[in-house]
């Protein structure tokens, strides 16, 4: 009976109804589509979201492409990057990865992205083919940043104001395995609920070290992505935040034009380093459709998932209110409807990439 309960725990659809942090977005975000209707009554659009970053494409909150948003960051805080259509003939992707001294290994994921499907990490030119054959959308080819620690940072700013503030930092846990002299990597896996939903595409993307023991003692990163729906454990930083750490983010965001808010995801080597400026790189920048991801953290409750929700939404809501003041536009509900059509069109296509 014991063991039976067991196996029960390990089910996928079981983690997934006794943590809410793996329920579909629409049901964590149902309880709160009241308070954006109020917010939206109030600045007499539901669309008010696009005047939140002015110079992103709808703000942010959906069909924004990495192409567009990767020329408004300075140069010395992001990755060497690379953009391309898909059906691009190799040889013209080789020969530009080159041109511009991009080198493997490489992140290769979807110009517009969702919630990291498709996000790979390439070893080699053999991959990289193969990888760019399936791709059924736009991507982006960029360095991959050795740097060891990734966090995504929570930045608003009010457009009147010089200075922004960090509203909420989280911490991320790459998919792990310590070795232990006799289990199988697969073994390992199968003992943490949080790896057991990932299983599906580690069975596809390495099938072969699966199998492999390693030593007592021994670390492997298996997946070096930094989203929650790869299996990232994501952890609650805010307390750490202080004065050199905002004046580290406003210095990167106030040279981002049209840029009040958002998330950064960043990689970075020590945490000492990060506040000094120094050692740290911007891989990625998201608008007004930003999650506060620190809210994922396993510590935390649904209900404090929907407070800090509504405390970015204040945020939002103030700054595009103030921006629209300022002369820049909500979306029209024809273009707000198009939008919403687009995205769910693309998320058919973007479906295709199967991890």
């Amino acid at each position: 009976m014991v063991r039976l309960l067991q196996q029960l725990r390990q089910q996928p659809f079981i983690i997934r109804i006794f943590n809410w942090e793996y329920w579909p977005f629409d049901v964590v975000y149902a309880p709160m589509y009241l308070v954006y209707l109020w917010f939206g009554i109030r600045a007499r659009s539901f669309f008010f979201f696009a005047a939140a970053n002015p110079t992103i494409k709808n703000g942010g909150f959906l069909m924004e492409t990495k192409s567009a948003i990767d020329p408004l960051i300075p140069k010395e805080f992001k990755p060497n990057t690379l953009y391309f259509d898909n059906g691009t003939n190799f040889s013209t992707v080789l020969k530009s990865f080159k041109e511009h001294q991009l080198a493997f290994p490489c992140i290769i994921k979807p110009d517009n992205g969702s919630r990291g499907r498709g996000v790979r990490k390439i070893l080699n030119e053999q991959e990289l083919q193969q990888v760019i054959a399936s791709y059924p959308v736009p991507y982006v080819i960029q360095n991959f940043i050795p740097f060891p620690k990734e966090m995504g940072l929570f930045y608003v700013r009010m457009p009147n104001e010089t200075r922004g503030r960090i509203t909420g930092i989280v911490g991320k846990e790459f998919v792990q395995i310590t070795g232990d002299g006799h289990s199988t990597i697969l073994q390992l896996l199968q003992q943490n609920n949080r790896y057991i939903l990932q299983l599906p595409v580690l069975k596809k993307l390495i099938p072969e070290k699966l199998q492999v023991i390693l030593p007592t003692g021994e670390k492997e990163v298996l997946l070096p992505y930094g989203s929650h729906s790869r299996g990232c454990l994501f952890i609650d930083l805010s307390n750490q935040t202080d004065a050199r750490l905002t004046d580290v983010m406003n210095k990167v965001c106030t040279q981002i034009d049209g840029f009040y808010y958002g998330r950064l995801d960043i990689r970075y080597n020590t945490w000492e380093e990060l506040l000094d400026g120094k050692n740290f790189c911007v891989i990625e920048i998201n608008g007004a459709g930003s999650d506060p991801t620190h809210m994922y953290d396993p510590k935390h409750t649904i209900f404090f998932a929907w407070k800090e929700i509504l405390r970015h939404w204040k945020w939002m809501y103030k700054i595009a209110v103030l921006n629209r003041k300022r002369g820049h536009p909500y979306l029209s509900v024809k273009e707000g409807l198009q939008m919403f059509k687009e995205n769910a069109a693309y998320d058919k296509t973007l479906n295709a990439l199967l991890v």
